[in-house]
């Protein structure tokens, strides 16, 4: 068993993730998006889905990232 590092809690179905070289041991997706996920840069939100980047800023979506940067070319990554 690992010790979520989020919310401590020892579970026996705990995982580890590994982002930029450092380990992270987790309980729960949600304690995984908690600590790991951005933060959008103009509504507050955590990016758990595509999001979008402008200069290495994170928002949710295009409609965030037009509202902060202005007349930006972005656009929401959907197929």
């Amino acid at each position: 068993m690992a010790v979520c590092e989020v919310c401590g809690n020892d579970y026996d179905k705990s995982f580890e993730v590994i982002a930029a070289g450092q380990r992270h041991v987790f309980d729960s997706f949600e304690c995984a998006v908690h600590k790991m996920a951005p933060v959008c840069e103009h509504c507050g939100c955590k990016v758990i889905g595509h999001g979008t980047e402008v200069d290495g800023r994170f928002y949710c979506c295009a409609h965030c990232a037009k509202d902060s940067e202005g007349d930006v070319p972005v656009d929401d990554r959907v197929g």
